[in-house]
């Protein structure tokens, strides 16, 4: 044999050898948690919150799901299982579409049985997505538990790294350098995506930063954002398979949706710079508020509504992210069950946001 040869072959078993001692690692720390909660190694979390659920799903032990998009990511699971009881596990996705939300709530109601699902529910996440096999962000063999997710899994170098970053944690004076290094730095569950606890939050939130956002969002070089994705029809289709489906598929699941509360200046803008967007998205929830009113295991909430809330601009840090402060506004009225949708009469609390954004002017 050539010395070329045989140099590829050294080269072909020495890849082979550390492909596996990554897999036995990863295997023996489990950093997502994918195989059993962790005992031997202080666990820990990451913001990745796609990849992350995924690890959650398997690791914690709860009875209610919380989901929902950025609207809902702030929130802490302390303050969920306070307010509404329970053990809840958080499982929200930034800029997350029905087509996902739906996966992770199927395959989360398929392995581990939660008794109810708090749902935050926007008009975007019905815009078109991509089949949830041909999306990048989304780990899908990792939440199925399929021979190829697994394995990918197990081969990662990503992952390897941070086995070993959890390994050396385990060792006082190297943790400020690793929580550094790591991407999973996150110690605490509860902490997984929360505005830290030093955050200036009149900074963040406030009448300011909420017209500044009007401003940009109704600027006519801007305008055509507002109404990017949105399609009556085909929002109508992936509410039926994302949603409707999904509910039917489990009767024996109590789901309480929620249509979060924007600020007045969301509509306000869509009422100004891009009209025909506010005539669908008036039109698809209408729909919404009436197929789901129908289901017996279904509580619906509207809060777009609320004066008091939507109207203090203060609130808000653009014209729809809400303050921690309504986050737990919105768990209690949850808890109280307050501003349910009739369902005898579903559209009646859009008729009164529709007549809040006709009536309202902006102060400029």
């Amino acid at each position: 044999m050539s010395i070329p040869a045989r140099n590829l072959l050294r080269l072909l078993g020495a890849s082979a050898v550390l492909l596996w001692l990554a897999a036995a690692l990863n295997f023996a720390v489990d950093p997502l948690q994918l195989f059993r909660p962790s005992r031997l190694f202080q666990p820990m979390y990451s913001n990745d919150v796609r990849l992350q659920n995924a690890g959650l799903i398997q690791s914690q032990d709860f009875d209610t799901v919380f989901m929902g998009t950025s609207l809902g990511i702030h929130y802490r699971q302390s303050d969920i299982d306070r307010a509404l009881g329970g053990h809840s596990v958080k499982l929200t996705m930034q800029g997350s579409s029905s087509r996902e939300q739906a996966f992770v709530l199927e395959e989360t109601l398929r392995q581990r049985h939660p008794k109810r699902i708090v749902w935050e529910m926007d008009d975007f996440i019905f815009c078109d997505a991509p089949e949830i096999d041909a999306d990048i962000y989304l780990p899908a063999g990792l939440y199925r538990r399929d021979a190829k997710g697994i394995a990918g899994y197990l081969f990662s170098g990503t992952m390897a790294r941070e086995s070993a970053w959890m390994l050396l944690r385990a060792i006082p004076h190297l943790r400020p350098a690793v929580d550094r290094l790591a991407k999973f730095s996150i110690s605490d569950v509860d902490d997984i995506n929360v505005l830290a606890r030093d955050t200036d939050i009149a900074a963040l939130y406030n009448a300011n930063n909420a017209f500044a956002s009007f401003v940009r969002i109704t600027d006519p070089a801007r305008a055509a954002y507002l109404g990017e994705g949105y399609g009556y029809e085909s929002e109508v289709q992936n509410f039926e398979r994302d949603v409707a489906a999904l509910i039917a598929r489990y009767p024996d699941v109590q789901f309480d949706i929620y249509f979060p509360p924007y600020s007045i200046l969301q509509w306000v803008a869509m009422r100004d710079a891009s009209p025909a967007t506010l005539k669908i998205v008036y039109e698809l929830t209408g729909h919404v508020a009436r197929r789901l009113t129908r289901f017996s295991n279904v509580r619906l909430f509207d809060f777009r509504a609320i004066a008091e809330i939507t109207h203090d601009l203060g609130n808000y840090s653009d014209v729809i992210h809400h303050s921690p402060d309504v986050d737990l506004k919105v768990l209690s009225m949850l808890a109280r069950g307050e501003y349910p949708v009739d369902r005898a009469a579903p559209t009646a609390s859009l008729d009164q946001l529709k007549a809040q954004a006709a009536a309202y002017r902006v102060e400029r």
